[in-house]
């Protein structure tokens, strides 16, 4: 059976970059860590913190962010993610996710994750293309 427990927690950095910051306001000067970004880690950070618990073949898929972005993460700026697993439900685990410069929280919410045997997540996602 898989090992999830309540508190286990997992810190991850990242180092922002053009390649995670948006570009749309025109000036160099104003780019920061993306939104959509800043959640694709919140879940990465989340994915790698409850993975090792699993059992072999399972892996989980997001189902769920409720993430407010609070502050702005320039170019250059290292932010630490951190997940935290506050619940287990069946086949469901919430976080409490945080993303942070050395100077403040940027980013702050939950997040949840269903766990999936990946075989039989495959063969069901198969079927669907053969529908169509």
């Amino acid at each position: 059976m898989h090992n999830i427990q309540i508190g286990a927690t997992l810190e991850q950095q990242l180092l922002v970059t053009s390649e995670v910051a948006i570009s749309f306001l025109g000036l160099d000067e104003a780019r920061v860590l993306a939104t959509p970004q800043m959640i694709r880690y919140m879940e990465w950070t989340s994915r790698n913190l409850v993975l090792p618990l699993l059992e072999t073949g399972y892996d989980t898929v997001g189902t769920k962010v409720n993430i407010s972005h609070l502050a702005a993460a320039p170019i250059g700026t290292v932010v630490t993610f951190t997940s935290e697993i506050t619940k287990v439900e069946d086949r469901r685990v919430e976080f409490h996710v945080t993303a942070k410069t050395e100077d403040e929280l940027i980013g702050e919410g939950t997040h949840e994750r269903g766990i999936i045997n990946v075989a039989k997540f495959a063969t069901r996602l198969a079927q669907k293309t053969q529908r169509k």
